[in-house]
């Protein structure tokens, strides 16, 4: 399956590897192979020793626990302790640190290292200025939280090749049909 990054974070774009929350729940992160996959493609890291099933175990919790706290921030509501707990132990693990290198930017790391660069984009996601333009996507099947930063604070979509597409497209078949019952009687 194919990784997508549109959200604005990292930890939004972890939380968003389950799709479709509400209904025909579509896990990403469905084996090491796709983690490792997520990790490289993300930026995070540029090389990373091999993910195992513990690290798929480990990175869908700490996933979970994103979600949890985002969505509760999002709500206005107070945060879940136990995925508090949970963040910021993954958080105490050393992140993947960076190397500058004569071609550039350069990181190598473990899974766990990675992860607790994740864990530390999402306290700093849920602690910082970009808390009011978080917003959840307006197609009623994703679950996806992004980072509005549009002009005017206005976007509906994640993204528009994604759920804006297909939104703008149901409304407009929608209209037709109106249409066309209007049109009948």
């Amino acid at each position: 399956m194919e990784h997508v990054f549109i959200s604005g974070n990292p930890a939004l774009d972890l939380a968003a590897t389950l799709r479709s929350r509400r209904s025909a729940r579509v896990d990403v992160l469905d084996s090491p192979q796709q983690l490792d996959a997520w990790y490289l493609k993300s930026g995070i890291v540029d090389v990373l020793s091999a993910c195992r099933a513990a690290d798929v175990t480990r990175a869908v919790e700490v996933r979970e626990a994103i979600y949890t706290l985002v969505t509760a921030r999002v709500a206005g509501d107070g945060y879940d302790r136990a995925a508090l707990a949970l963040l910021n132990d993954a958080a105490r693990t050393p992140p993947a640190t960076p190397r500058l290198t004569p071609d550039g930017r350069w990181v190598e790391a473990t899974p766990a290292e990675a992860l607790s660069t994740v864990a530390r984009h999402a306290i700093e996601l849920l602690s910082g200025p970009d808390v009011p333009l978080m917003k959840e996507c307006a197609n009623p099947e994703c679950t996806r939280v992004y980072i509005d930063r549009s002009r005017g604070r206005r976007r509906e979509w994640c993204g528009m090749e994604t759920c804006g597409n297909k939104m703008k497209a149901a409304a407009y078949r929608a209209r037709k049909r109106d249409a066309a019952t209007v049109a009948a009687h």
